[in-house]
């Protein structure tokens, strides 16, 4: 089973796809109810702790508008997790809004240059290419399950 880090990374549809299909998809939804249901942070949503400004600037500089820095410092445990990558370009609002340009192209950046197998898909816009969209989704978490039972 592989972790794969799914883009738009809050997207209920592709995360299901993903675990139907035998693997781990990493969301945003998870790392943002850790943060909300960790011993510790008292107020939400309140619950920046000192280490997320740390993980933010990992990626993007002091003047990078905050936004981005925090919403990197949310996005830093998945990619560090990730074994391999979906990304659907172009998804309507409701497969997943991301809600931030700048992180999202950032991400995608950072994603192409981790040296991990990646889908890259245009989000369909009829029923053939939902088919497809499906059928490759299935076929690239297939080829990771072989490539992991040749590892083992």
């Amino acid at each position: 089973m592989a972790k794969i880090l799914i883009f738009p990374s809050n997207s209920l549809i592709l995360s299901d796809l993903v675990a139907r299909f035998g693997h781990e998809p990493l969301t945003l939804m998870r790392v943002i109810r850790q943060k909300i249901t960790e011993v510790g942070i008292d107020s939400p949503p309140i619950n920046v702790t000192p280490e997320d400004p740390k993980r933010g600037l990992k990626y993007a500089a002091v003047d990078v508008p905050s936004g981005v820095r925090g919403r990197m410092a949310l996005l830093d445990p998945l990619i560090e997790e990730a074994e391999a990558a979906i990304i659907v370009h172009e998804a309507d609002y409701s497969f997943g809004c991301m809600g931030c340009a700048r992180t999202n192209e950032l991400v995608k950046y950072i994603v192409r240059n981790k040296d991990i197998p990646r889908l890259e898909l245009t989000y369909p816009t009829n029923d053939d290419e939902a088919r497809e969209f499906v059928r490759k989704i299935r076929d690239f978490c297939e080829s990771l399950t072989h490539k992991a039972e040749v590892l083992a």
